[in-house]
């Protein structure tokens, strides 16, 4: 018999019915919001929420974790919504999870994060926000009928072997890629919908594998499709159109079979090998994306000279003029929050419409992904990811942390460093590296090896945000997210962003958003209290009281 454990009824949290729960037993939540977090090993179990779908909202915001963790075992989870902020909001590192009509919401993390050989179906999943989509890395299952809407970064991205297989999935409104596969992944992509990216809608890469069958791409930035060197794909029947040019960019090196309907005729108009022409409507578009960033004047400035001097280089080539050897490595110095990553991308980007790198892709690692354990590993380590960002941005944030600390012989930090500085050099023209960390911090990195300072073009310094910026931020987010700001409250935020400390531990930009979040909190309760149903203009008001609420 399935034994039923009901959430707050027999059991008062959610955690007390897990404790207990036997395996095979279902726990039933009844609509509310649990700030809790569900974290399962090796067990087999069902939970679902009594009420609509999404009416049963575990929150881990604030906890150390994600909403919901798996690392082994076999586990059914129904009409929740699964909230996190640094976390992902699902992480899967093992056995078999079905998610069905769950809504996932994250801050900094992806919505749904599945490796470690793990299997993992989601059907009729809705993404809220997140900086990724679903992520399936080493691990496989199904993705069916889920719409992944407005995350920052890719919407899909499947990679290190991992084969999905993706049916009857709208992607829209991402900040970069709709879908991104690589590192030899064989996914299969079927009746999905992708648009609106910030760049390319589906992209192949790095000796992956993958079916693209009936299938719409539509008003992306970047290509529709894109076929990266050593990749296989067959594109079938898909319908590409209000992408930039090429629809469809098959590298040569690739080997892929393309058929594409009702687009006039693009089989053979639109799908060519991407080539090293420059897009200059592309870039007078970044640059107008670039300038309406809030701030960094400076940094602005160095960006638009480094673009002239690329395009004026091009135009000595095409003279027959002599063009000297230039590096488009860069380093940004400054502290957190000050806009480094997504200037970095879109520096990639502009790399790409004029024709520089092949795809202007970006790839953001730490000292983690780059120091192995022992003595050999971390070159190997190092090269590899040097390799997977070939043809666009390596980003090392917090490079710093590369640096020998005293001459510690055993940190591999250094190896690191020396590796980069070989492989900076001999791929100069096929790579953007991007060093960033803490001003002071940097010249330490610079000192680790002779070589090293000369490998970059040009240092641009990223300055703390003043009250009036951060204001004009925390507006900008806002009315992205459909609030507004009542009468008195811009001015208290200045008076607020104005005591702060501007010291290490100040985030900037995090710190708006951060202070947004507890402000939007401070909205909810206060609109709970009102003993009415709140009213349009309610619902989008931000006021001094939930100020005085979230910095208290």
């Amino acid at each position: 018999m399935v034994s039923t454990l009901a959430v707050p009824g027999t059991y008062p949290t959610l955690r007390d019915a897990l404790e207990v729960a036997p395996d095979g037993a279902t726990v039933v939540l009844a609509p509310g919001t649990y700030r809790e977090r569900i974290e399962l090993t090796g067990r087999r179990l069902t939970v679902r929420a009594s009420g609509d779908p999404g009416s049963a909202v575990v929150d881990a915001s604030g906890l150390d974790g994600p909403a919901l963790a798996v690392s082994s075992g076999e586990v059914d989870v129904e009409g929740l919504a699964l909230t996190s902020d640094d976390y992902p909001a699902v992480a899967i590192g093992g056995g078999r999870v079905r998610l069905r009509r769950c809504e996932l919401s994250a801050g900094y993390g992806s919505a749904l994060h599945a490796d470690g050989g793990s299997m993992v179906d989601a059907t009729e999943v809705r993404v809220m926000r997140g900086r990724h989509g679903f992520v399936y890395s080493d691990a496989g299952g199904t993705v069916d009928s889920c719409e992944i809407r407005g995350v920052s970064d890719d919407g899909v991205i499947v990679r290190l072997g991992a084969d999905p297989e993706i049916r009857g999935t709208k992607v829209s409104d991402c900040g970069y890629r709709g879908v991104y596969v690589y590192q030899s992944a064989r996914p299969v992509i079927e009746r999905c919908e992708v648009s609106g990216t910030g760049d390319a809608g589906i992209v192949v890469a790095y000796a992956s594998a993958t079916r693209i069958v009936e299938t719409w791409v539509h008003q992306t930035h970047g290509s529709g499709i894109v076929i990266g060197p050593g990749c296989t794909a067959v594109v079938e029947q898909c319908r590409v159109e209000q992408t930039a040019e090429p629809p469809v960019a098959v590298d040569p090196g690739a080997q892929a079979t393309v058929t594409l309907t009702d687009t006039g005729g693009l089989p053979q108009a639109g799908v060519v090998a991407a080539g090293a022409a420059q897009d200059a409507a592309e870039v007078d578009r970044l640059l107008t994306e670039l300038d309406s960033m809030i701030g960094l004047a400076g940094v602005k400035n160095e960006v638009r000279a480094l673009i002239d001097e690329i395009q004026v280089n091009e135009w000595r080539r095409s003279a027959g003029l002599s063009v000297g050897a230039v590096s488009h490595h860069l380093i940004f110095t400054g502290a957190p929050g000050t806009g480094k990553t997504t200037v970095a991308r879109i520096y990639g980007r502009l790399l790409k419409a004029l024709g520089v790198l092949p795809n202007g892709q970006f790839r953001e690692v730490s000292r983690r992904d780059l120091v192995g354990q022992y003595i050999g590993h971390t070159a190997e380590k190092t090269t590899s990811v040097f390799e997977d960002a070939m043809g666009g941005v390596l980003f090392i944030d917090e490079a710093y942390t590369l640096a020998r600390a005293g001459g510690a012989a055993a940190d591999f930090g250094q190896e690191a460093i020396d590796t980069l500085v070989k492989l900076m050099e001999d791929h100069r023209d096929q790579v953007a590296v991007i060093v960033a960390g803490y001003t002071e911090e940097m010249s330490d990195f610079l000192d680790a090896n002779s070589g090293l300072a000369s490998r970059f073009a040009k240092t641009m310094e990223f300055e703390n945000y003043g009250p009036d910026e951060l204001v004009m931020i925390a507006d900008r987010i806002a009315r992205h997210d459909d609030y507004t700001f009542d009468e008195g409250l811009p001015e208290a935020l200045w008076e607020h962003f104005g005591r702060l400390e501007r010291d290490r531990n100040f985030g900037n930009a995090r710190e708006a958003r951060k202070l947004l979040e507890g402000m939007r909190k401070a909205q909810s309760g206060r609109l709970r209290a009102m003993g009415r149903m709140p009213s349009r203009d309610d619902l989008r008001t931000l006021m001094l009281a939930d100020l005085h609420v979230a910095i208290h």
